[in-house]
């Protein structure tokens, strides 16, 4: 995913981006939001979620979700 593009979908949803920043590997972007998750987007199109409000972001963003249960 295009890292502009999640910056958008997630603030159509209301979800306010509060830090955006280029990772330590220097190989993408590290989001920080305002409902306290963090989203990695990588420069190859590679995305993943973690922090509280992770699960908003990825459901958002159409990531696969945690597993019932996780």
């Amino acid at each position: 995913m295009d890292v502009d593009k999640a910056i958008a979908l997630a603030s159509a949803a209301g979800i306010e981006l509060t830090d955006r920043r280029r990772n330590s590997a220097g190989n993408g972007w590290s989001l920080s939001f305002s409902n306290g998750a963090e989203l990695d987007v990588r420069d190859n199109g590679e995305t993943a979620a973690s922090g509280k409000g992770a699960d908003a972001v990825a459901r958002v963003l159409g990531l696969p979700g945690k597993p019932a249960g996780a």
